[in-house]
């Protein structure tokens, strides 16, 4: 068990989303630099200067490359603070470094949070080495050379505990994003066998009139080309969507028409109204379902998030090009309703999926407005 995890660790890939220099990191050079010098001014007993110059250019350089190059980065600076320690033991040097050589910390830290495996099991060993010369070149007594011992795994330990909650949640943002693939994968599914079924009824009809009446025949033929074409349309959105073969349900699904359902009276807190307008018919039936889906999931997020809500209002319109949804309450933001989680990575995954737009956050009056639009084909235009 031990080396399945030690094999595990050692295979580790790098994180994705690091990051190259910015501002704050420039920020926190100029911070510690200045420190330095603060301290050289007032301190008594340090070592020379040359010494303290390097161990100082030594940390303050490789703190700019430490999430996009950690083990480099803790290569050069614990390297070269070893050869720094080991002049002073060679020679003799009296006196100590600055603090401010404890940002150290930051290095053992990133290496952790953004090295692979292989990077941060190498960056340890030479932590580690550094810190038994430092021990010795300071004359530490065995008390804080543990002391010395356990801060830098302290620091290891949050960079590897940051991280994997940083995997976690990627991987439950995948999940999200999954999970509303396959719901629109079987709400797409009965589209197709919606059109499939006329179809097949127009065939029928087709074929029973086409000796007596041709010029019927030829409308039937012109109805299914049509409905051919949008079977094609939305296998294809089938096909691009589905990423599981697990065993599904694939039943009726819900449309706009249907919103009108999530309507309350007044007895129940908060109270939705429904307003529909506009051009709502053909719409393509994987969007129906979506505006249905969204105003859902809205109305849902509302009722556990929204603190103080009274009033939840759903407004469906449509035009000749797309349907717009918009969901609107009367809660406080307090919180940013971050509680709402990855039901809003899911929506927005959807609207996507659709060729359309989400955005949702703090309504510019008061509460919480969710707002998506959706070609009334579904597909990008």
């Amino acid at each position: 068990m031990a080396t399945d995890a030690l094999r595990s660790l050692w295979a580790e890939p790098r994180p994705t989303g690091a990051s190259d220099r910015g501002l704050w990191d420039w920020v926190l050079v100029a911070g510690l630099a200045g420190w330095s010098v603060v301290e050289v001014v007032l301190l008594q007993d340090l070592a020379p200067l040359p010494l303290l110059l390097l161990a100082v250019l030594a940390v303050l350089g490789p703190l700019l490359w430490r999430r996009t190059h950690p083990l480099v980065a803790v290569a050069v600076c614990f390297g070269t603070l070893t050869i720094v320690d080991l002049v002073r033991i060679l020679t003799g040097t009296q006196g100590v470094l600055l603090n401010s050589v404890a940002a150290v910390l930051i290095l053992a830290y990133a290496l952790f949070r953004w090295g692979s495996g292989r990077e941060a099991v190498s960056g340890l060993g030479i932590i580690l080495g550094w810190l038994a010369i430092t021990c010795v070149a300071d004359s530490m007594s065995l008390w804080e050379t543990l002391t010395g011992y356990a801060v830098f795994l302290s620091a290891a330990a949050l960079g590897a505990a940051v991280r994997y909650r940083a995997k976690v949640r990627l991987r439950d943002i995948d999940q999200a994003k999954a999970r509303e693939r396959e719901q629109l994968a079987r709400e797409l599914h009965d589209t197709v066998a919606h059109h499939v079924s006329g179809i097949a009824i127009q065939a029928q009809a087709g074929r029973a009139v086409a000796a007596s009446h041709p010029e019927r025949a030829v409308e039937a033929l012109t109805v299914i080309e049509d409905a051919a074409t949008r079977t094609l349309t939305e296998l294809r959105a089938v096909v691009g969507v589905l990423r599981a073969t697990q065993d599904t349900e694939f039943a009726p699904q819900p449309g706009v028409v249907e919103v009108e359902q999530l309507a309350t009276d007044d007895q129940t807190r908060p109270c939705v109204e429904v307003r529909l307008s506009g051009e709502l018919d053909d719409l393509s039936p994987a969007v129906g379902a979506a505006i249905y889906r969204l105003a859902q999931e809205s109305i849902t997020n509302a009722r556990r998030h929204a603190r103080h809500a009274t009033q939840v209002t759903v407004a469906v319109t449509g035009d000749a090009d797309q349907v717009r949804l918009t969901i609107d309450d009367d809660g406080s933001v307090a919180g940013g309703r971050a509680a709402a989680g990855y039901g809003l990575v899911g929506m927005r995954e959807r609207a996507s999926l659709l060729g359309g737009t989400f955005h949702a956050g703090p309504a510019a009056e008061r509460g919480w407005r969710v707002e998506a639009v959706l070609p009334r084909t579904g597909t990008s235009q």
